[in-house]
Formats: C-alpha cells, structure tokens, sequence
C-alpha cells in the first residue's frame, strides 16, 4: 500500500527530470526528505514491482521516425500467447496488446512499429509475419498525431485512476 509520501514521490518523478548536477536532492528538497530517503524509497518501489523503470521519453518525429504503423494481425486465439511473446520480444515493436476483436473486424492482436519511412515499417511487418507464420495483417498508419503523454497518477486536484 502506497502513503502518501509515496504518492507525492511518484508524482514527482513523472515531471521533467531537473538537469542540474544533482537532480535526486532537488526532488527529494521540492518534497521535503532528504535525497538518501528519496533514494530508498524509490528502490523499494523498484525491488518490490510498483514501478519498473524510468526512462526519457524521445519525441520520435523529431528524431527522424516519420513512419508509425498500428499493425493489426488475426491471430488464432490458442496462438496468443506464443505471438505475444516473439512478437513482445522485437525491439521495432514498442506496443503489444490483444483485444477480444468485435464481429465486423477480424484483427485481435496489435503492435506498434516505428520506423524512418513507410519502406522500413512494410520490412519490419513482413519481418514479423516469417518470424511468426502470420499471413492475415494490416497496417494502419499515423497521419497525424493528436495527442502522446504517459499516464499521469497522483496528481493533486486532477482525476488519476
């Protein structure tokens, strides 16, 4: 169970990370503990699974990833946990979800792929489709991008789940 020290850490942790030469003391003062208390808490969360990483978020457009294809496969419901697996494991795969597929679209397995150019998200499917023996797939690809934020919890005054 979460305190709520706990919470505020987390909440804390999700803003941009101060690129100063200690950024854990700036945290940890903007909280009121010390860095040594941050430090410890933030490996419990760790060690005990509440979180599992932190990383930077690169905003892939500005970095020459112009191609983001939403590839939709049928996948034979005793199949999924094989596809999820190999297809979990691809480092050109950021997203990888099943869904219950609704009577009017077949597609109930999906994955992300991003790439520099359409070229290379045709290859990378294709690539997937000999890997997992899956014919049946389609790509629907990014035309624009309206919104991209991580979930945000614990924030004071606004709805968290």
């Amino acid at each position: 169970m979460l305190d709520q020290l706990d919470k505020k850490i987390i909440a804390a942790m999700q803003d941009d990370f101060p690129l100063v030469p200690e950024p854990y003391q700036q945290i940890a003062a903007g909280l009121g503990i010390s860095q040594d208390e941050l430090l410890r808490r933030l490996a419990s969360y760790v060690e005990s699974g509440k979180i599992r990483k932190m990383g930077a978020v690169l905003r892939h457009r500005e970095v020459g990833y112009a191609a983001n294809a939403l590839c939709a496969w049928i996948v034979p419901e005793e199949e999924i946990g094989r596809i999820g697996k190999l297809f979990a494991a691809e480092a050109a795969v950021t997203h990888c979800y099943s869904r219950i597929a609704p009577p009017d679209w077949p597609y109930n397995f999906y994955t992300m792929v991003h790439a520099h150019d359409r070229e290379e998200c045709n290859k990378i499917a294709a690539r997937l489709s000999t890997l997992s023996g899956l014919q049946q797939y389609i790509m629907l690809y990014s035309t624009r991008e309206w919104k991209k934020n991580s979930m945000q919890y614990f924030r004071e005054g606004e709805e968290t789940i």
